[in-house]
């Protein structure tokens, strides 16, 4: 590692003041809720941004009477493996985790090539068996943060967000089906039996809960093999290495639940490049033997497997190419390409994808049609 990373870390406090001090103590004491005593670990990298942010919440973390430890690795992108060090940090059990990444914490390459298993359901990250499996820690994770965007979209009203949250989260949970169209072209619709909505929603202070901060959305996994119809992409979208602003909208063709085409400019180019080397990646890995065997094939399809939609309730968030705040903006909702957060869709890519002003209507199992968006406003039971 250069000298130059090190020097990162030497220009954070130079970041640190007033701003951002607050809003690591509202992320420590609202949000986490962390309490005297606890094991709190933070995994960050020396970048100056995300390093100033990690050593807000060490400070604020200490100040609470915990017991946090900030690590520092080198940068990952999706398709990277976490340094061994970090993931022999879980082995600690710590109460409580955060991720301050400038990308991803990245993979674990002992949960990939042999699970965790707990009541029959295997995780392939320490970090996800022990957040949802076992329900030992909470947490919240965030990709590629800001000091601007941290100081600016953590300190909300979290009791009208967590409203907001719960209101569309029931409908969700209650929804066979759901339909989403958009100026841009979107026109997509998808069945949910069987399936959770989640929320986003700030409240991470009990084991077993985590999310991201900034906090702000619900989101939901598609029943598998039933998206169909056509997403255009036309804000932000993640690729492997990096978060883009769309110049030109992707147009993406859904058919059983995977996309069939993908066409546009550049950036459309850029998608399918990702795409590609997440299939590659995965047939590679179990020739490797870093997937269980009989697995890399599964993975591989599940590439161009829609995994996710999410609608976007920070009122402070904006979109500026970065998917962890553009994917919380208000008149947003987001689509995922790669796998979903119900397990039974793995893919080495979950590639978020912004389309502004949507339309959302949730379709119940007696055909009854309810209204949660119109063209990216909130519909006024939501107000």
């Amino acid at each position: 590692m250069g000298s130059n990373r090190f020097s990162a870390i030497d220009r954070a406090p130079k970041l640190r003041g007033g701003r951002l001090d607050k809003a690591a103590r509202i992320a420590a004491g609202e949000v986490l809720k962390i309490r005297k005593g606890e094991q709190v670990l933070i995994v960050s990298n020396p970048e100056s941004e995300v390093s100033a942010i990690a050593q807000a919440l060490y400070d604020a973390a200490a100040e609470a009477g915990a017991r946090p430890v900030l690590l520092y690795q080198g940068e990952k992108t999706q398709m990277e493996f976490a340094e061994d060090a970090v993931i022999a940090a879980f082995k600690a059990n710590p109460a409580v985790f955060v991720s301050l990444s400038a990308r991803k914490l990245g993979k674990d390459r002992e949960g990939i090539s042999s699970p965790y298993l707990i009541d029959g359901q295997n995780w392939d990250h320490i970090f996800h068996y022990q957040l949802y499996g076992a329900r030992t820690c909470r947490a919240f994770w965030s990709p590629s943060p800001t000091v601007d965007s941290f100081t600016r979209t953590v300190p909300i009203d979290y009791t009208l967000l967590r409203t907001r949250c719960a209101a569309i989260k029931k409908i969700l949970d209650k929804a066979a089906a759901i339909h989403v169209s958009a100026p841009g072209g979107t026109e997509v619709s998808f069945g949910l039996k069987g399936r959770e909505g989640k929320a986003d929603d700030g409240d991470f202070s009990r084991s077993g809960q985590g999310g991201n901060l900034p906090a702000g959305e619900v989101f939901i996994s598609p029943e598998n093999g039933t998206a169909c119809g056509t997403i255009v992409f036309d804000g932000s979208i993640s690729l492997h290495d990096r978060d883009i602003l769309i110049k030109e909208p992707i147009h993406c063709t859904l058919k059983d639940g995977f996309i069939t085409a993908v066409s546009g400019g550049a950036d459309a180019k850029e998608l399918l490049k990702t795409i590609t080397l997440a299939e590659r990646g995965a047939r590679s890995y179990e020739t490797q033997g870093k997937f269980p065997p009989g697995t890399g094939e599964l993975n591989a399809k599940n590439a161009r497997n829609i995994g996710e939609i999410g609608i976007g309730l920070n009122p402070r968030a904006r979109v500026s190419g970065r998917m962890l705040e553009d994917e919380k903006a208000f008149e947003t909702c987001h689509f995922a390409v790669g796998h979903n957060y119900d397990g039974d869709a793995p893919a080495l890519i979950h590639l978020d994808g912004l389309v502004h002003r949507p339309t959302i209507t949730a379709i119940l199992e007696s055909g009854k049609k309810i209204l949660i968006e119109e063209k990216g406003k909130l519909s006024t039971r939501f107000a």
